[in-house]
């Protein structure tokens, strides 16, 4: 009796052992052999050149240390997001020049992105005045450089705005907006602040000190929206399975304000207004001119660039999307903002990233208008004092490495988030 011959019944050949010539000829193993030796190689060259700059240095007289960190600074900063004086150290002055630098990147991405979205959506407008305007923004604003904004915002919040004197007197020259709650000036922007009556203190993190009254309101916003996430979730599940959607927006709103309220109310929380005190305004906050006018010109000038993201985004979704949403009796406005912007960010998202990542480095031109980031203060008046050129500007280089590579990488996960999944 014969045995069958069938090929699927025949065992599979005993695996291979491992030896090292596998390392080159074994297509397996060949592209991580060859990603290892490169990297031996970069990491021998950039031991050579850290040994080659230590050495130059030796031999000059001067060492590589980052001691000067330590001393005084010597110089006074006009924004201070934390507390800071002249007799503290240059680390101080940089870690104010740092978080002057990420107020002033977030502020700005919030300004580009909320204009951006809105002139593109209006740059589609079947209405011709609209669609032109928002044509001439996008073209004007992209095609001039950003420190000529900067510039010309600068020059408008010194030069045209009044000054605090024009606010005194019966009849004065300039008035307070809102119901005299802000000011506008040539000296910068007088906003109220918020106090609280029964403050929580603050906690020692590091070289900074936060407030825990703040903390908590970051925290209890944090878990008010993911509270709001999952209630949307629900509802659309319970969309899923009945083909009914629950009414969900006095959730939303309960969930979203309620816990913030209450803890506001708890701790006795109140506006602080900017008031007219002899030559200038006390009280509220003050955002200076240097901020307003960085503000402005990084925030309107990459709106344009998103503007033109948004636009792409949404003529890259077929057509046939929106007049199915016209076909079940959509508005289009809702048609927009539930059909085809959540398609459309799969597009819009990539080279949104590099607008922020643009923004985020192009804060470093706060320089020509004097405001104090991270370029004016570690790279600039620090350097200067100390001669510390080199150690100076290795750790600003790694300091804005580090903030794109965060961005980046936190864009990203929303991105995969949005991404069309395919089934």
């Amino acid at each position: 009796m014969s045995t069958s011959s069938d090929p699927r019944t025949k065992p599979a050949p005993p695996k291979r052992s491992f030896e090292l010539s596998m390392l080159l000829y074994d297509q397996r193993y060949r592209s991580i052999t060859i990603q290892v030796f490169f990297l031996f190689l970069l990491m021998l060259f950039a031991a050579w050149l850290v040994d080659n700059t230590v050495n130059n240095l030796r031999a000059l007289g001067r060492d590589f240390s980052f001691a000067f960190l330590n001393a005084p600074a010597g110089y006074d900063i006009s924004q201070r997001p934390i507390e800071y004086n002249s007799q503290m150290t240059h680390g101080r002055a940089a870690l104010v020049g740092l978080l002057n630098t990420l107020i002033l990147a977030v502020m700005a991405c919030v300004l580009a992105t909320v204009l951006g979205v809105i002139a593109g959506v209006l740059r589609l407008s079947n209405n011709w005045i609209v669609g032109r305007l928002m044509t001439v923004y996008v073209e004007v604003f992209r095609n001039i450089p950003t420190l000529l904004w900067i510039l010309i915002f600068g020059a408008i919040m010194t030069e045209a705005m009044p000054a605090p004197s024009a606010f005194r007197g019966d009849t004065p020259a300039a008035s307070m907006l809102f119901n005299d709650s802000i000011a506008i000036t040539n000296r910068g922007v007088y906003v109220p602040s918020i106090l609280f009556e029964r403050d929580l203190g603050s906690f020692q993190l590091g070289p900074v000190a936060p407030s825990i009254s703040w903390v908590l309101v970051i925290l209890i916003v944090a878990a008010s929206i993911w509270a709001n996430k999952k209630i949307i979730d629900h509802a659309t599940r319970v969309q899923n399975a009945t083909g009914i959607r629950p009414k969900t927006w006095w959730k939303s709103i309960l969930v979203l304000l309620g816990p913030l309220a209450l803890y506001f109310i708890a701790l006795g929380a109140h506006l602080e207004y900017p008031e007219l005190r002899g030559f200038n305004f006390a009280g509220g906050t003050h955002l200076r001119n240097s901020l307003i006018a960085m503000w402005l010109g990084l925030g309107i000038y990459t709106g344009a660039f998103v503007a033109e993201n948004v636009r792409s985004g949404i003529l890259a979704i077929s057509r046939g999307q929106t007049e199915a949403a016209f076909a079940l009796g959509l508005q289009p406005g809702k048609t927009m903002r539930l059909v085809v912007l959540p398609q459309a960010l799969r597009v819009i998202i990539p080279p949104l990233i590099s607008q922020y990542l643009n923004i985020t480095k192009n804060t470093s031109l706060g320089l020509a208008v004097g405001y104090m980031d991270l370029r004016s203060t570690l790279g600039g008046i620090t350097i200067n004092q100390t001669g510390r050129e080199l150690e100076g500007m290795l750790l600003m280089m790694l300091i804005y490495l580090a903030i794109s590579l965060i961005i980046s990488g936190a864009m990203n996960v929303y991105n995969s988030r949005v991404t069309l999944k395919e089934r």
